[in-house]
């Protein structure tokens, strides 16, 4: 397939699968990435996100399926069609930055331009250009070890850029950060991102880094993608409890039939949500959203708190609910063992629909 510079779609995979031996590292991967739009990897350590990066960039060549980037085929296993990484028009940004300390900024800057040839005058004119859009202009003659480590990613940002490439692989580009200067970058990112009108693919185990970043984003589990939905829906209605549980959204329950409504299972607890006609057992969500401190209500032990900016967030164990974990948030600070009542907004609640069907 012929390269077409104007197709709407930057990225798209198609029943992608990878095996190593016997194990299976990615099991059937669809997606598509519109042009001018980010989208976030996430997952645990070993869902597969940063394989799935590296078949799109070309560093590895899947077992079965196809990529096709910007309307071009790039990798199908079926014909053994495979553009090498240098030929698909690609940057990238690794997790450490991969900056050469021996070079200057521009130095390493114009490297992707020196390997495609372009004489030196034209590469000192884009270098510039390209330091200049990430707001380094004035940097070109320093050295990385005299940069900090945000002013760093920028000069790796325009490293990435400096070729027009026609997607950007971002490789988990601030786990080497602290946690100040991670949160700090993660907003300075996303509004680079934005202003450079970049479409971008991006590696993260961050819930917070991809909701703040992407616009859409891709929840991957043991090689699949357990959903792929906009920050919003992602939050508002998590596909699976696998969803919920690593974006720490609140807690979750099996819950069983009861009259009209649901109770905890096992338990005598009733949950304060009226149930469908003909609806079974069920599992649901509890944002920390639907609880709240109350005189009367449901009695549960705290088990843990941390602070955080609007108040202090405490892990909760409702009596009686064996295995099940609900978070709150109070405004003073609640201390492990303290016994408290809890009150549940029913119309906050969600539930999950049925194993393999998507809500």
């Amino acid at each position: 397939m012929l390269h077409d510079p104007s197709a709407a779609e930057a990225v798209s995979t198609s029943a992608l699968k990878l095996h190593f031996g016997e194990t299976v590292v990615l099991d059937g991967i669809d997606l598509t990435l519109a042009r001018g739009r980010t989208l976030a990897l996430l997952g645990p350590s070993g869902c597969g996100k940063t394989t799935l990066l590296r078949l799109i960039a070309g560093l590895l060549g899947p077992t079965r399926g196809r990529v096709a980037i910007a309307g071009r085929t790039v990798a199908d296993a079926a014909s053994g069609a495979f553009v090498p990484p240098e030929k698909r028009n690609l940057g990238m940004v690794f997790q450490d930055y991969a900056l050469w300390p021996h070079m200057t900024v521009a130095g390493n800057v114009a490297f992707p331009l020196q390997m495609r040839g372009v004489p030196r005058a034209g590469r000192r004119q884009r270098t510039l250009q390209a330091l200049d859009r990430v707001g380094l202009a004035g940097f070109a003659d320093r050295r990385p070890g005299e940069l900090s480590g945000g002013q760093q990613q920028r000069v790796a940002i325009a490293r990435a850029i400096v070729a027009e490439p026609q997607l950007i692989l971002f490789d988990e580009p601030l786990s080497n950060l602290d946690r100040e200067l991670r949160e700090t970058m993660v907003g300075e990112l996303a509004a680079l991102i934005a202003a450079l009108a970049l479409t971008a693919v991006y590696v993260t185990h961050d819930h917070a880094e991809a909701l703040t970043l992407a616009d859409e984003v891709a929840v991957m589990r043991g090689g699949r993608i357990v959903q792929l939905a906009s920050p919003d829906r992602l939050v508002a209605t998590p596909a699976a409890p696998e969803v919920a549980d690593f974006l720490r959204l609140g807690g979750t329950a099996e819950v069983e039939p009861w009259d009209d409504r649901w109770r905890f299972a096992g338990s005598p607890v009733e949950l304060p949500l009226r149930r469908p006609a003909g609806s079974g057992p069920a599992r649901v969500l509890i944002p920390t959203a639907a609880v709240s401190l109350a005189g009367t209500g449901i009695a549960a032990t705290v088990l843990r708190t941390q602070f955080r900016g609007d108040g202090h967030l405490a892990a909760v164990a409702p009596e009686g609910l064996a295995g099940v974990e609900l978070q709150v948030l109070s405004q003073v600070r609640l201390k492990p063992g303290d016994s408290i009542r809890l009150s549940i907004d029913p119309d906050r609640i969600h539930v999950f629909p049925p194993a393999g069907r998507v809500s």
